[in-house]
């Protein structure tokens, strides 16, 4: 599970990048990696390099905490050092992530914050520009007080580590504002996977802490269809992604 697929467009580059987070619920039986392969290639089609990542699920050896945060961490990392190689621009870099994955994409972006004694604390994480999370789970403690979430609440347990003194001091993302990094969270009205609600009380937490949030709501729409090219949902993905690496809709 520690791999990345790089999709590449046509041209010289310098590339505008994204660093893409697939979901399942953070749990390798679910998804892995291939389930965004979809929404790459679109993106690739249309100019935007996609640094694919993936990472062990709670359900492998070596998965949960802190193994899943320091595996999505590593792969982000990786891009610097292989920026040169794939002709990517590290000055335009946007972190997208899918339901379990829009709450890795968005500690991605926080990495910055963390406390210093944490075990995932580094000194210069990858610099994000700006972070998309589509129909995410981006408050870790309010998932797992929310029984109607679904991925349940066992799995946040597992995710986190219970047995330590406070296992969202560095999980969970509002522990971490303001992060200092546009977030832009994108929902399907209709999604009956993520209740909608987390998303809306996401978007004030941050805005509260003084960070710029937004919360873009797509009608008649559910869970999967966020990261299905044809769909509205995902044109309407698409243009907050390329209006985030400032390129021409």
């Amino acid at each position: 599970m520690q791999k990345v697929d790089v999709w590449l467009p046509a041209g010289p580059g310098p590339h505008p990048v994204v660093v893409m987070v697939h979901g399942g619920c953070w749990q390798t039986s679910i998804a892995d990696r291939t389930v965004m392969d979809w929404a790459a290639g679109d993106l690739r089609d249309s100019g935007i390099a996609v640094w694919n990542i993936d990472y062990r699920g709670v359900d492998r050896k070596g998965g949960g905490y802190p193994g899943t945060f320091a595996d999505a961490a590593a792969a982000a990392d990786l891009l610097l050092t292989e920026s040169t190689r794939f002709k990517l621009d590290t000055s335009r870099i946007v972190a997208l992530g899918h339901s379990a994955g829009g709450h890795l994409a968005l500690w991605l972006a926080g990495r910055s914050r963390l406390p210093r004694l944490s075990a995932l604390y580094v000194r210069q994480p990858l610099p994000i520009r700006h972070v998309i999370s589509l129909g995410g789970l981006p408050d870790l403690e309010a998932t797992a007080a929310s029984p109607d979430n679904g991925c349940g609440t066992k799995v946040i347990e597992r995710l986190v580590g219970s047995d330590r003194g406070d296992p969202f001091a560095d999980t969970s993302v509002p522990r971490l504002f303001p992060l200092g990094i546009a977030q832009t969270l994108i929902n399907g009205r209709e999604d009956r996977i993520i209740p909608y609600r987390m998303a809306t009380d996401y978007v004030a937490r941050a805005q509260a802490a003084g960070d710029r949030a937004d919360l873009i709501t797509i009608p008649d729409t559910g869970h999967v269809e966020l990261v299905t090219p044809g769909t509205s949902a995902w044109t309407a993905t698409r243009s907050a992604i390329r209006a985030a690496l400032g390129m021409p809709d």
